[in-house]
Formats: structure tokens, C-alpha cells, sequence
């Protein structure tokens, strides 16, 4: 795709016009379909024809192997296109194509916006996959006629965008013609099955819309609004339908160039899909996912419990040890079930660690920061979002970690003429997370090996980093005064493996 030649067609055009010819791409999916064909949107530049667009059809083949978006045609390679273009009418012609190969079918359609011919929309299909004309061939041959009309006139694409809902119907799924009475003309095998399924029994042909127990509000804006109109719709069977009505307009003055003034609504054309299956699933989701929540909600509440529990049971100790072995769990059950809040919250397995982050370093604060010792922690970088047994084996340890930090890194014999200053760092390039927990204290002791280190809290950074999370952790002396060096605690885990749950 050239970009500089689509810069340039772009550049052609007014934003009216782009804003035309995009809604006209935004919905023309129903045209291919329709006319069982690809279609080519040319926009002149110059002396050359660039494609702005290109739409193949769902009902049938489509003729070309590669996207033509952003190639160019000269004027004398596209003879009807150039013709179209010039003499402001559609035309018909059977040519030779080098580029497919074979006799190909070409419908050249002027478009119009504000009397201004800005494109050419082609239709192309190749003789060899021309459909033999059967009712349905033929009913979809007579609504493409009415749209391409339409886009002669100018009154389609729509000035108002198409409503369409994520499930929207296409034709394949399902077609109701309509007359101007909103009586049903012609109804497509798949719709008769989708409403059949919904409960409408008996022959549709001949039979208002309204009687057959849908579309009662739908019909009415089409009718009224001459906009499409989606609506989902549950029937008294339980099967969900979605609809897409798109008004068929005639306009009473071809030739005014105010192409919003005298207009008809003569028909609508009515795509129909069951999503009934696709509903249940998502109700089965919802029900699924809330479901889960609850499971973490009450874990959370176990946790507190236990944690609770623990307090009330370190307030009867008398032994020091005792008692900061009892307060250092209750930390780092607190820490796991930071996550699992977390979780209740929010759908989905992932969690945003900064989510994380921010309550952890606030209970590090509240129970390990004295007024007399004044230390600020400074969050910086983006953790971004990572699975919830990654999120909860590093809360842990960068609990551990904060944890050391304050009954290490500031002896009560070190100067501190100013509050001291945590860093916690973050960056995350998608595969890998590095996080770095630099202080400014007294450094590191002489002859420090984590491996061998008899800490518990450091143990279990090492054997969570290195075993359950598969990344590294390293600890470094600072750039500081010899009295306050400082610590570089660096450790980086992968983020494409997810660890069991702690």
C-alpha cells in the first residue's frame, strides 16, 4: 500500500467529502454482499485514479488476491472509470483484465456529494463466478439496484453514522425487504430460520413487520428518521435477534444539488441474525466472571481474618523476637491480600501493580515509619499490568524488601540532617518487568551474599524471585558519601510465563 498516494487522494478531497467517502466504506460491506462482487472506490488525482478503497463481498469469491488500497491506475488503464468519471453516469462494460486474468463484469458509479462527482465506485466480477440468477440472486440484484441509485442521488451513505452493534447482521446472516407500507416483500432463507427460531411461524411474504411481534419502534425511525436503525431484540421464545434496518429513499429532485430536501422512504431493507447462543455465552461470562470476584472477595476476607487473628495473638507475646516474627507475617499476608481486593474489583485475571504498589508502600509507612525518623518513599515508572500470581509473589517481595530497607538501611547512629528517601523504579517493556528499590542508608555490610544470607524476609525474596518467578535479583552498594552509600536492589522477572499462585 502506497501511503503517499493515499496522502494525495486524501488531500483531493474536502472534509465533507472525506468524511462522505468514509462513511460510505464504514457501511458499503451491504453493497458487496448484495451484488455478490468486490468493490473498488477510485478517487481521481490529477491525471492518475487512486484506490481509496476496497470491499470484497461475504456471498461469494472475491476476484482479487491482494488489497488494492493505496494502488494506482492510470485513466487509459481504466477506460470505463474514466468515462464515468467524465461524463457524470454509470456505466456497464465487459473487459479484459490483466490484472485478474480473465473477462470481468464492470459497473462504473459516479459519487456525488453536494453535486460534486469526488469517486467512482466500481463493481467488479468475474464472468466464470457470476451466480445463476435464482429468486434469492435476483431479489438481492433489485435492493443493490435501489442502493446504487441512491448513491447516484447522492443520499447514501447516510448523513448520520451507522448505528451498528458489535453483533451487527450482515446479509449473509439474514434479509426482510420491506415495501413503503412496511410490509414484508421478500425474506431470505436464513432470516425465515432466524424467525423461526424466534417463534414467527406461518408464511412472512405479504405480512406487516409489526404483526410479526418485532421492529414495532425500529420501523417507525426508519420510516420517520430515513437512518439505519440497529436494535437487539428478545422474543417471547428467549431467542435474542439483532436487526439493522436500512431505509430505502428516493429522492423527488435528483438534480438539487441540496440533496437533504425531498426525500421518500419507499422501502427497508432489514438484516436479521440470532445471537441467541452469543447472549448465553455472555451471560455465562458474567455469571462466570462475578463468580470469581466473589471467590477473591471472600479470600481477601479469609486473609484479613488470619491477619486479625495473628495480631491479637502477637499482643499476648512478651518475647521481642516473638512478637516481630508475629507483625512481619501479618505484613506479608496483608500484601497477598492487596491483590485479591484488588481482584474483586475488577474482571478478568490480570492486575495493574501500580493498583498494588501505592497501599503497600502506605501500610509500610503507617507501621514502620517513626515521626522521629522521617522517610519519604517516591513511586516512579509504570509497572503496567501483569498476571495476578506474578502481581501477588512480587507484592511480597517488594514488602520484604521495604521491610529491610527500614530495619537495615538507617541505623539509629547514622546522620540524618534531612528526611531520608526511598526510590521505588519501574519499567516494563512487555516481556520483562525490572524493578530497582534504591535507598540512600548506610550501604551494604562487608562481605554481603544474598545466597547465604540467614534472613528469613531475604530468603524468601530470593527462593520467590529466582523459583517461582524465574527472574534475577541483585544487590548493589549506592554512589553515596561513604557513611551513606546507599543500596541498589535490582531485580527483573519475566512476564510471558505465569507462576503458580502462591
Amino acid at each position: 500500500m502506497a501511503l503517499s498516494d493515499l496522502a494525495r487522494a486524501d488531500a483531493s478531497l474536502s472534509e465533507d467529502e472525506r468524511r462522505h467517502l468514509r462513511r460510505l466504506m464504514a457501511s458499503w460491506n451491504v453493497l458487496a454482499d448484495f451484488c455478490f462482487s468486490d468493490l473498488v472506490l477510485y478517487v481521481p488525482v490529477d491525471e492518475e485514479l487512486v484506490v481509496f478503497g476496497h470491499m470484497r463481498p461475504a456471498t461469494s469469491q472475491t476476484i482479487y488476491r491482494d488489497d488494492l488500497v493505496g494502488e494506482v491506475r492510470t485513466r487509459p488503464q481504466r477506460p470505463i472509470i474514466t468515462e464515468a468519471l467524465e461524463g457524470g453516469r454509470q456505466l456497464h462494460a465487459e473487459v479484459d483484465s490483466a490484472w485478474v486474468g480473465e473477462r470481468v463484469r464492470v459497473l462504473a458509479l459516479p459519487v456525488r456529494r453536494r453535486g460534486r462527482i469526488v469517486a467512482v465506485l466500481a463493481q467488479e466480477a468475474a464472468l466464470s463466478m457470476l451466480r445463476e440468477p435464482g429468486e434469492l440472486e435476483t431479489n438481492y440484484t433489485i435492493v443493490f439496484e435501489r442502493f446504487v441509485s441512491m448513491i447516484s442521488s447522492g443520499v447514501f451513505p447516510y448523513d448520520t453514522d451507522d448505528d451498528a452493534l458489535p453483533d451487527s447482521p450482515r446479509v449473509g446472516d439474514g434479509v426482510l425487504v420491506l415495501d413503503g407500507s412496511a410490509e414484508v416483500s421478500y425474506a431470505s432463507p436464513n432470516a425465515t430460520s432466524a424467525l423461526t427460531r424466534a417463534g414467527v411461524s406461518g408464511r412472512l411474504r405479504g405480512r406487516p413487520l409489526i404483526e410479526l411481534g418485532l421492529g414495532h419502534a425500529l420501523v417507525a425511525e426508519v420510516t420517520f428518521l430515513a437512518r439505519p436503525v440497529a436494535q437487539e431484540l428478545e422474543t417471547a421464545t428467549g431467542a435474542v435477534l439483532s436487526l439493522r434496518s436500512l431505509p430505502l429513499i428516493d429522492t423527488l429532485d435528483p438534480t438539487s444539488v441540496d440533496q437533504t430536501k425531498g426525500l421518500a422512504v419507499t422501502g427497508t431493507v432489514v438484516l436479521v441474525r440470532d445471537i441467541t447462543d452469543l447472549r448465553r455465552r455472555d451471560r455465562l461470562l458474567i455469571s462466570k466472571d462475578a463468580t470469581i470476584r466473589e471467590i477473591h472477595h471472600r479470600v481477601k476476607n479469609n486473609l484479613q481474618t488470619i491477619s486479625s487473628l495473628l495480631r491479637l495473638q502477637g499482643r499476648r507475646l512478651t518475647e521481642p523476637e516473638a512478637v516481630t516474627a508475629i507483625e512481619e507475617s501479618v505484613r506479608r499476608i496483608r500484601s497477598i491480600a492487596l491483590v485479591h481486593e484488588i481482584l474483586s474489583r475488577e474482571a478478568g485475571d490480570d492486575v495493574s501493580f501500580i493498583d498494588v504498589v501505592r497501599p503497600l508502600v502506605r501500610m509500610v509507612e503507617e507501621g514502620l515509619v517513626s515521626p522521629d525518623r522521617p522517610l519519604r518513599f517516591v513511586i516512579s515508572g509504570d509497572p503496567g499490568v501483569m498476571a495476578s500470581p506474578t502481581a501477588t509473589s512480587l507484592a511480597v517481595v517488594l514488602t520484604e524488601l521495604l521491610q529491610n530497607v527500614m530495619e537495615h538501611a538507617y541505623p539509629d547512629e547514622l546522620a540524618m540532617p534531612e528526611p531520608h528517601q526511598v526510590r521505588i523504579e519501574f519499567r516494563n517493556d512487555g516481556t520483562e518487568i525490572e524493578i530497582k528499590v534504591v535507598d540512600d542508608g548506610r550501604g551494604l555490610p562487608d562481605g554481603f551474599d544474598l545466597r547465604s544470607t540467614t534472613s528469613l524476609g531475604l530468603s524468601i525474596v530470593h527462593g520467590l524471585v529466582t523459583t517461582e518467578l524465574g527472574g534475577a535479583i541483585s544487590f548493589d552498594n549506592g554512589n553515596g558519601p561513604p557513611q551513606r552509600r546507599g543500596t541498589v536492589v535490582t531485580l527483573s522477572v519475566p512476564l510471558t510465563a505465569r507462576p503458580p499462585s502462591i
